[in-house]
């Protein structure tokens, strides 16, 4: 493996593994899943107890992780979109099975199992990988620094010797600039689940070389991750008792708005089973105005719907990306929740994570010193970047011969191993430290 290199791009909804070496494209890393060979290695970890053996600990992670926890949920704890804790110092531990983890415990694990089930398609581990990085990390007031701190330690442990790190839009960048026939000025926007970047690079080709030079980045905590809860938000979570009112000591009070903030990452829908929250909830059903809307809350949670509730939802958006109206389906249990949602209102639900997209498009502008006209051509990826309305964003800034999308869930992983064939790779990479 001493002549390839490996690019790593860990999001918060998928995982991607990359082979280059010298000459020739890159290799994307297959698994062999029960439903099929797959590349795009869902971010997940499920952790089980059996009953047998309540002291054992069963882990799996990516697709073999959700079946897991769909056949046993009762007592299988399962874990996705973690990236979004790397950068926040509030996150410092979770216990799991009267186990601790940190943050780069449990990135570890995961990395660990993906080298697992990766097995002879990896072949091993190159001595240096670089790794994607968002340009701005999730969560409010994110620690950059402690988010690759904990990085390194977990890549480490993967047995990886030198980790570099990269924007992922520049390794998208670098996918996309395979395509070039002429010098570029490409500004690349990748949506992931959890974040949106955006990087502007100069492509030049000197003594018949592709040289690239970098003029501005900028980024968002907001993806696709958002857009699921705010039709979550609007649709389901009102016919579950959201915005409804129960009766205490002779006054009509408003049904508690945290009982609903679970519903943002369906996986922590199965811990509110135990909380102190779901003794509060089972009470109301008796002192609810509409006893039924809080019943439909309390079957959701006891018979664990998150994983149901979440495809109905990624259908839903997935839908209205080709059509201007779609049917949103979720049924489970007694629970039956079916209406038409044109685009337009789903539009209107997710306009404030729009318009922060929006401002970081242009603080990329800014911080590259074009304007608009200055860009000639747009690379579009990850999936978020087929929705519409993210589409209108691009649109209305340039022409729409500029704008290309594609490779949604390979670019990035792809880009970051062609990108370790650069002779300063210095200029486009960064350490931990």
């Amino acid at each position: 493996m001493s002549g390839y290199s490996l690019g790593i791009d860990f999001g918060t909804t998928n995982t991607v593994l990359s082979l280059a070496d010298a000459e020739g494209p890159a290799r994307l890393v297959k698994f062999a899943a029960p439903e099929g060979e797959l590349f795009a290695f869902r971010s997940c970890i499920s952790f089980h107890a059996p009953a047998e053996n309540p002291q054992a600990r069963e882990i799996a992670a990516g697709p073999w992780a959700i079946d897991a926890y769909v056949e046993d949920p009762a007592e299988t704890r399962f874990i996705q979109s973690f990236k979004s804790f790397a950068a926040q110092e509030s996150f410092t531990e979770t216990q799991i099975l009267g186990r601790r983890y940190r943050f780069e415990d449990l990135l570890s694990t995961f990395l660990l199992k993906v080298r697992d089930y990766a097995g002879a398609e990896l072949g091993g581990i190159p001595e240096r990988v670089i790794v994607g990085r968002p340009v701005t990390f999730a969560g409010g007031a994110p620690n950059e620094q402690l988010a690759l701190e904990r990085y390194e330690i977990a890549f480490h442990r993967m047995g990886v010797k030198e980790v570099l790190y990269a924007y992922e839009p520049v390794g998208a960048a670098f996918f996309f600039a395979r395509e070039l026939k002429q010098d570029a000025t490409v500004l690349v926007g990748d949506f992931g689940g959890g974040t949106s970047d955006f990087s502007i690079i100069r492509f030049e080709r000197h003594g018949g070389e592709m040289q690239a030079v970098p003029l501005g980045r900028a980024g968002v905590g907001v993806a696709g991750d958002a857009f699921d809860y705010r039709i979550i938000d609007n649709l389901v979570s009102p016919e579950l008792g959201k915005g409804s009112s129960y009766e205490s000591f002779g006054k009509v009070l408003p049904v508690p708005n945290r009982y609903y903030s679970a519903f943002a990452r369906w996986d922590q829908l199965a811990l509110m089973r135990a909380s102190r929250d779901m003794r509060e909830i089972r009470k109301l059903v008796r002192e609810a105005v509409e006893p039924d809307k809080i019943a439909r809350l309390v079957e959701t949670l006891d018979e664990n719907y998150g994983y149901r509730l979440y495809r109905a939802v990624s259908k839903l958006k997935e839908a209205l990306s080709a059509q201007d109206t779609a049917e949103f389906r979720f049924e489970a249990g007694s629970i039956r929740i079916v209406q038409d949602v044109p685009r337009s209102r789903f539009e209107g639900w997710i306009a404030p994570e729009l318009a922060q997209i929006e401002a970081a498009v242009d603080r990329a502008l800014e911080d590259a010193d074009l304007p608009a006209g200055g860009i000639d051509r747009v690379f579009l990826t990850g999936g978020s970047s087929l929705v519409p309305a993210v589409r209108a964003i691009f649109h209305r800034r340039f022409a729409a011969d500029r704008i290309e999308t594609g490779a949604e869930l390979e670019s990035i992983a792809s880009g970051l191993s062609l990108m370790a064939r650069e002779r300063d790779l210095s200029r486009w990479t960064t350490r931990a430290g």
